[in-house]
Parts: C-alpha cells; structure tokens; sequence
C-alpha cells in the first residue's frame, strides 16, 4: 500500500522489458502510471510502492514495451471510410479497377461523385489509364481516382466535361494533362497541378466523411501502436487554387477540431497546411492566423507544407540529371526559386514550421538553397524544418542538410527492391541511380536527425514495426539474394529505427518533452509487444504482435492475451 494515497498509480505494468529509449537508463522492468502520465520508471520493487486498492495491475510476464510510435507523416484525414471512397490498393490488375469502380457506383447511388484512390502506376503504360476503360462502367457521374502515390488522378469523361476541360485548356505550371495521341484530347490522366482543373470544381467530402476517414486511421493506428500523427496535408477551407491535386479535402480542419472539442481523438495529431506556389508570401499571414485558433492539445497545426516537385512514377520529380526513359526532361518544380525564397523567409520568421516534399535531387538542393536563404535572412532559431521523402539526394547536399538542422522524415517502407523497383524505378532512373535512392545511414551519419513515417495511404497498411523491419533489412520480406538489398550500406540499426519512430518523431513535432521515450512526468503513451524485438530475427519484427496500446494512459487497444 503506497504510504501517501497521492502516489498510488491508476495502472501499474510489472516484469517486462522495458525498452525507454532514456539515454540514462534505456531498459527498465516496470512502470506506473496515474492521471495519464508516467509516475515511476524502475525495477518491480520501487513500482510495487505505487500500488493501491485501485490500482490496475498487469503482469506483462517479460513482454516488451516501447514508447507509442510516432508516424511524422500520415495522411490520416486523406483516406476516407469505404462508405465514401472506394480502396483500390489491394487490387492488382485493370479488371479489377473496373470492377471494383462499378460495384462502389451500383452500392452508392447517393454520391455526386465516385472517389476512389490506390491504382498502380506499373499496371499502366507511362502515359496513365484512360478515360474510355472508366466510361464503360460509370459514365452518368463524374469518377476521380487517385494513384496509389497520391500525385495523379484518373478520370472519366463525365469528370472531364464537368470541369470544362479541352485540347485547349491551358495545363498549370508543375502539372501533366496526358493527351490522345490520335486526338490531342485529355487522355483521362492528370498530374500534379493539373488535378486542380478536376478537384477544384468537383464537389469535395464532407466533414462527416472526413471525420469517418479519421476514425478509421486512429483504429488502424491503435492497432499498431501508434499514438502521435503529423497529417502534412491540411487545407484552408475556402482554398481554390493550386492544392496539387487535394482540392477534396477542404473540410479536413473543420474535422479535425470538432473532434478535438467533442473529445473524440484518441491519439495526438500535429499537422502542416498546404502552401500555393501562385500566390505570393502574404499567405504566410492567414496560415499563421489559422495555426494559432488551434489551442487544444491533441490537435494543432505547427506551420506550411510545400511540395517542391512531384514524384519519379510521373517524370514530375525535380532531378539534377534527365530521366533514363526520357531523357530530354528532368522534370521541373513547382515553385520559381525567388519565390520559394521569399515564403521560407517568411514562414521561418513567423516561427512557422516548414514540411517539404523534396522528391529529387534537383528538389532537395533547390529546397536547401530556400533554406538557407531564411536563415541568412532571420538568424538561427529552434525551427525543426523537415524535408520528407528524400528519394534521390546527392552526397554532396547532406552536409547542407546538416549544417542547416533539416531533419530528415523517410519512409522506410519503401526502402526495398521487388516488382517496382525493377520495373519502374530502374526504368525511368536507371539502375545506377535507382541502386542509390533512399539514404537513411549516410544522412544518421552525418548527425542528421531522422523521424520514420509511412505516408500513408501511400503505403497501406503502415504499421511502424514493418518499418523498422525495413530500415534494418533494407530488403522485401524473406528475401534471400544479397542483390536485392536496396544499398547496403544504408542499413540502420534497430535502436536507430526505433529512435525513428518514438523520441526523434516527438523531436521533429515539438513533443519531446511530452512524449516519445518512457520518462518519469511524460505523457503515458506505450506500446506492449508479444516478443523483444532484440531477442528475435530481424525478419521476424513486423510479425510481432501487438498486444496492447495505451495513450495518455488510456487503453485504446488490447487483444485477449493480456
């Protein structure tokens, strides 16, 4: 019995392993929790102390425990429930496109427009789909699908006559209408920018089917540990020009904060809004006004996300030198480096976080140099820029990176070989340079620090212990050819994986004071897995269970075995 009822803790978990990720002391046996938060942090002995009539006891039996993970960049609000948007990731041939498309219209008569998302770009020629196979099965209702990487749409007819476009229509600057090649008309594929001429005029989802996205995630998510989101995308609601693509969710704010005033959240969201490479750096102003309403702990919005280019999958990603398959481009980005200049200097002076989406290595110099510019114009200051993805970087910017403090969010569910690889990305990059894409180790290296994420729905599902997998392996499951390691020498440690995904996630959001390792005051946010991940094959992490999962205290996920 704790001798002062003030120290009796609402939950107590003994006999486990306890991996902290505290520099000081990285493994521990028990902890208790009270009010949401970690009160002891030790051996069995001083957590029996904390104890009371009340107190909740698990005995984990040796299980182990690390912090919740954190995933630094998920679209949570972007995948919507089955109800509203039809799931084509899972799906693996055209056929299946059309008839999964035509069952989703058949079942909801009700919808204005059939959304969808999750087509493979390697099922289809560099060109795209096209319009006439949509046609065959929805042709009354306007069909917009997006890739399964999120930077292209496939349209119908009927969505192309709706948003008045022609041989004629002028493509945005940074976007891709493909065209018949008989008769010049848009072919139904639309890249980058150019899906604004679609997503802009269709009518976007609502907050309820937002809301129903969100629920969906933060199950999936609780399911897998994860307990803190940053969501890169959020759009101003009475935005209407260059939201690359993204028009459709214009409600995700409002969705957001109704379910952080209704309590409905059950894990922490951090998110970024979406810049507008046509308009000038006065935004800045509105999305600081916007950042600064949202007070409530579990929702707020740390500053801009900027898409510098787009992907390889469509020849949109930024490259120093020209596309293996088309080599009289290297793409382009899709901001004048003046003005992407003026927007960093003025975000970073608003103290405003910037989230880039640097796709290439052209991208990657050209976002640096942007960088590098605000600093000289502000001085130094806490600002924890990040650049995502970071798919083809040259060694010769990862000083830069260094030096300016960019912290580095990869997706390491992609740092594989296999079908996409061989077929795509050797394609359209050349092997050479395809053999060096993703870097992880070089960039820990050079003291770089690195938050896993999944972009999801880009990658679905996305638990982060198949990313941590990945990181180490650096090769598809069971693979056995020590040819089909993507780079070698980029391997990480776990530990360096697990970092990734607790204490440098809490980093790269401002939360390290509040969560991400297992800390005597921080926030109770923990997973329990059925093994030790250092006990156990490497190849055998991502199918260790999780077995429960706790937020600020709260149970949000349990299976029966504890």
């Amino acid at each position: 019995m704790p001798k002062n009822k003030k120290n009796t803790a609402d939950t107590v978990f003994l006999d486990g392993r306890i991996y902290t990720v505290a520099p000081k002391h990285p493994w521990a046996a028990s902890v208790a929790i009270k009010n949401g938060h970690f009160i002891c942090v030790g051996d069995s002995a001083s957590v029996q102390e904390h104890i009371g009539p009340t107190t909740e006891v698990y005995d984990l039996e040796g299980k182990m425990v690390l912090p919740g993970f954190i995933d630094s960049h998920a679209h949570a609000s972007c995948a919507t429930n089955e109800s509203a948007s039809l799931e084509m990731f899972h799906l693996e041939s055209l056929e299946d496109y059309l008839d999964a498309v035509r069952e989703f219209a058949t079942d909801h008569p009700e919808h204005e427009v059939i959304y969808g998302g999750g087509w493979h770009n390697n099922l289809f020629p560099p060109t795209g789909p096209v319009k006439e196979d949509l046609d065959a099965v929805v042709s009354d209702r306007p069909v917009c699908l997006m890739s399964e990487d999120g930077h292209f749409d496939w349209v119908n007819s009927k969505a192309i006559e709706m948003a008045g476009i022609t041989n004629e229509t002028v493509c945005p600057a940074g976007g891709m209408i493909e065209k018949d090649p008989q008769t010049g008309e848009p072919s139904g594929t639309f890249r980058e920018t150019a899906r604004d001429l679609i997503q802009n005029v269709l009518p976007p989802f609502t907050v309820d089917q937002i809301k129903g996205s969100i629920r969906n995630f933060m199950q999936a998510a609780a399911s897998v540990g994860i307990t803190t989101v940053h969501d890169p995308l959020l759009i101003l609601p009475d935005a209407h020009g260059q939201l690359i693509g993204f028009g459709a969710g214009r409600n995700n704010i409002q969705a957001y904060t109704e379910m952080a005033r209704d309590k409905e959240l059950s894990l922490r969201v951090r998110g970024t809004v979406l810049t507008d490479s046509t308009l000038d750096s006065d935004q800045v102003r509105v999305i600081k006004s916007k950042c600064e309403q949202q007070e409530d702990p579990l929702f707020k919005m740390t500053g801009i996300k900027v898409f510098v280019d787009g992907v390889v999958e469509g020849a949109t990603a930024f490259l120093l030198k020209p596309y293996a398959h088309m080599p009289d481009t290297c793409g382009e980005p899709l901001w004048d480096l003046d003005n992407l200049k003026s927007l960093f200097a003025a975000a970073d002076r608003e103290k405003l976080q910037i989230h880039i989406h640097a796709i290439g290595d052209a991208a990657i110099r050209m976002s640096l140099d942007a960088l590098e510019h605000a600093r000289n114009a502000n001085g130094i200051s806490d600002s924890r820029h990040l650049i995502t993805h970071l798919h083809i970087l040259d060694q010769a910017d990862i000083p830069r990176m260094a030096a300016l403090n960019v912290i580095g969010v990869p997706q390491p569910f992609w740092f594989v070989k296999g079908d996409y690889f061989h077929n795509l990305e050797a394609r359209y990059l050349g092997l050479e340079r395809a053999e060096k894409e993703y870097p992880m180790k070089s960039l820990k290296d050079a003291g770089i620090l690195l938050a896993g994420a999944s972009d999801y729905p880009v990658q679905v599902p996305s638990p982060p212990l198949l990313g941590i997998m990945l990181g180490v392996t650096r090769c598809e499951p069971g693979e056995t050819d020590p040819d089909e390691i993507l780079g070698p020498e980029e391997r990480m440690t776990l530990s360096e994986m697990i970092e990734s995904f607790t204490i440098n996630g809490a980093h790269a959001n401002f939360l390290e004071h509040e969560t991400g390792s297992i800390e005597v005051g921080k926030n109770a946010d923990m997973v329990v897995l059925e093994n030790n991940l250092f006990d156990i094959p490497t190849a055998e992490i991502a199918d260790t269970r999780v077995v429960m999962t706790m937020f600020e205290g709260k149970t949000v996920y349990r299976d029966a075995t504890i």
